[in-house]
């Protein structure tokens, strides 16, 4: 992989890395020889993905179990981890829950589900992941949504969520940056093959407006994500922290806007 990027040896951690967008973070770290660890819910999904990050070039590579709503069980996860690797160059935290429904349709257990997930989850990844960074150096990334800064029908549980992420990195920002730890959220535009875009717009229809609404008139890959990953992680950015960046073809400038609208029709026929 020819990349002006070096993160050889590295310690790298990925928080919901075993799907979607993280995985594709984790895998891209592999390749450039990092040492990768991986955290979700399902062990068989950490099993298979440490193999994969082996598979791709990763120096090591390791994972742990732990659900990011149990703070206890992440803390623990999180300090077998360091223990045995030592302190981390970078942490992403991505693990996040959706569905959409509008709010007259939907149980608080919902919504509490998807801000436990989104929002709680993100801080107590945070708070674990503190003592183990290299400070100074470490660099945070939030996976963060463009529900965090665009309103969209059926999405007000993400919405909320989200824009909580954006200000625990914004907040911590300022707490952690005189240790020299750097934070900074992405907001990934549509994303190809991800679960995420599947929920968002689940029918032909729907994909065709998401893809004609962004200016670059494509969809992303979690390429585009993993590549905005290794900048921010990288000394080229080592002036750039409590940032929101949105990597998203220029979706956030109006087009996003199309998603929103498709949902609340078909939630409406439903």
């Amino acid at each position: 992989m020819s990349t002006p990027f070096e993160f050889a040896q590295k310690n790298v951690l990925v928080v919901g890395g075993t799907s979607g967008i993280n995985r594709g973070i984790a895998e891209t770290f592999a390749r450039l020889e990092a040492r990768v660890a991986v955290i979700s819910r399902s062990a068989d999904k950490v099993a298979d993905t440490v193999a994969a990050l082996l598979s791709a070039g990763a120096a090591a590579a390791d994972g742990a179990s732990a659900d990011v709503r149990q703070a206890d069980a992440l803390k623990q996860a999180i300090d077998a981890l360091s223990q045995a690797w030592g302190q981390w160059d970078l942490v992403v935290s991505g693990a996040a829950g959706n569905f959409p429904a509008l709010a007259t349709g939907m149980s608080a257990n919902g919504f509490r589900s998807v801000v436990e997930i989104d929002l709680l989850g993100t801080f107590h990844v945070m708070q674990a992941v503190y003592p183990h960074l290299r400070k100074p150096g470490a660099s945070i990334i939030n996976i963060s949504a463009p529900q965090a800064v665009i309103p969209m029908a059926g999405q007000s549980h993400v919405c909320a969520a989200k824009a909580g992420v954006d200000m625990i990195t914004r907040s911590l920002c300022l707490e952690w940056g005189a240790e020299g730890v750097r934070i900074n959220s992405i907001i990934p535009g549509p994303i190809d093959d991800t679960e995420g875009m599947a929920r968002l717009a689940p029918t032909p229809a729907m994909r065709a407006a998401v893809e004609k609404s962004v200016p670059l008139q494509r969809m992303g890959s979690t390429a585009d994500i993993a590549n905005a990953c290794l900048f921010l992680a990288s000394d080229y950015a080592s002036y750039i922290t409590g940032a929101v960046i949105p990597v998203d073809g220029g979706w956030a400038q109006g087009g996003a806007a199309v998603v929103g609208a498709g949902l609340a029709e078909m939630l409406k026929r439903s």
